[in-house]
């Protein structure tokens, strides 16, 4: 690459990143897109990628594969870890642990955001979140590996923790966690068990507010609530909870309330996100002030004060209450792009806008929700708008072509296509035969960056 021309860090391969790198494929700059997984992941639908019906492949594509028509685009795997806003530079650190630089002249920060575990790094050791494809990968282990241990165990308490699952969080990942996991019980498990009855399982879904999915309409948020009990979900509101462990979970009350222990063995969390380390640095060392989950404020053109050549887009950018999703990472993406072209037109910068297109949260088979501004769909309509709306920003038309085929199946044979779990037991020391990953035989919380990782 020349280096006249003007030079491009994105860090981040979401949304956000992968936008911004695509509308300035044509321009007269040199991009490099930093990924610490080198691959985009279609987050929303992670959680049927953990339910077992849709595959990693159907949810991801290479961003090599993805970018390689872009002739001035590279990407490059690799964590940023450190921020030199004086020479700017960012060093990055390479999978095994050496690292390099990138000399930029402007810098995209699109790194997303991770769990939450409020302080409680520990939990995540026992309760996984839902913002990685590792993350899927361990909730499917542990929810499938929940039956089959079950199976083995005779009817009693024991047996009746690992029928148990406690989901944190009542938002759109909640909601469909819990839905999905009911209806796999009910549908694509129910007959293929001796021992036990796989309809008896329970899923709890516990939120600290007074109702599911909050960003919704009350109206459309009662109806969700209604069909999630009618597929067997227990609710628990206006409660927290303060404490996972290996067998159960202790939940507290807001009212003052005497807490409450849980038997469980499958604990998965989505109650809440903040910045990623590298976010964390790169507000520090700039000078930005960022709000308790680490959001960075920027200004209305989304640079960063006294910083025009650094941007923050996405579930980072802190300004005007922007929400964590996926069409504000998307415009972001596109705007910060729009302003690196005006600069080198020589042309003012426009403040962004950002264009709500609309919420939807799918619940079970024939169920969603759909809203976007005066119009609410739910049931069978918001079910086919949430189908159209997920396809049509899925990337690669392979990915397309091959979820929807398996969405079909999955109506016609109440089947999950992709069930398949990974243990150990290869021989390795590090890899015993065992449900759980191996972080846990020494007590210790899985990395939890928040950024994409592969299998």
């Amino acid at each position: 690459m020349s280096a006249a021309r003007p030079r491009v860090v994105i860090i981040g391969g979401g949304f956000g990143g992968l936008f911004c790198a695509r509308r300035l494929a044509r321009v007269d700059v040199d991009v490099t897109l930093l990924d610490r997984a080198a691959c985009h992941v279609f987050q929303p639908l992670l959680y049927q990628c953990a339910t077992g019906t849709l595959s990693i492949g159907q949810i991801s594509r290479s961003l090599r594969e993805e970018l390689e028509h872009h002739e001035n685009v590279r990407t490059l795997l690799g964590e940023a870890i450190r921020l030199d806003p004086a020479g700017r530079r960012v060093t990055a650190r390479r999978p095994d642990d050496s690292t390099f630089d990138l000399d930029y002249d402007y810098l995209v920060i699109a790194a997303g955001m991770r769990q939450s575990y409020f302080g409680n790094e520990d939990f995540a050791a026992w309760a996984p979140g839902m913002k990685t494809l590792d993350d899927a990968l361990s909730i499917r282990r542990r929810v499938f590996a929940a039956f089959e241990i079950a199976e083995t165990l005779p009817p009693g308490p024991e047996r009746d923790q690992w029928l148990t699952f406690a989901v944190t969080g009542a938002g759109p990942t909640g909601v469909e966690l819990a839905g999905q996991i009911r209806e796999l019980a009910t549908r694509a498990l129910a007959n293929q068990f001796h021992s036990i009855e796989p309809e008896d399982a329970r899923v709890l879904l516990f939120d600290g507010g007074d109702r599911v999915l909050k960003t919704f309409a009350p109206d459309l948020s009662a109806r969700a609530q209604r069909v999630l009990e009618d597929l067997g979900v227990e609710m628990r509101f206006g409660v927290r909870v303060s404490d996972v462990r290996r067998d159960g979970i202790t939940v507290s009350p807001k009212d003052g309330s005497p807490d409450a222990d849980v038997a469980t063995r499958t604990v998965l969390w989505t109650a809440g996100v903040e910045a990623v380390p590298f976010a964390r640095h790169a507000a520090e060392v700039l000078g930005a002030t960022t709000d308790r989950s680490g959001r960075i404020a920027v200004d209305a053109d989304l640079s960063v004060p006294n910083h025009r050549e650094v941007f923050v887009i996405g579930d980072l950018t802190g300004r005007d209450g922007l929400p964590g999703v996926a069409e504000n990472a998307m415009q972001g993406g596109m705007h910060a792009a729009a302003c690196m072209r005006r600069d080198l037109q020589g042309k003012r910068r426009k403040n962004f806008r950002y264009r709500d297109l609309g919420s939807a949260a799918y619940i079970s088979r024939g169920h969603a929700l759909m809203q976007l501004g005066p119009v609410k769909l739910s049931g069978l309509s918001g079910w086919i708008g949430w189908g159209f709306i997920h396809i049509a920003f899925l990337t690669g038309v392979r990915n397309r072509f091959s979820t929807v085929g398996t969405w079909l199946a999955t109506i016609a044979r109440s089947n999950r296509s992709d069930r398949t779990f990974i243990l150990g037991g290869s021989g390795h020391p590090e890899e015993p035969y065992t449900w759980e990953s191996p972080v846990h035989q020494g007590g210790s919380s899985r990395d939890t960056s928040g950024e994409d990782k592969t299998a």
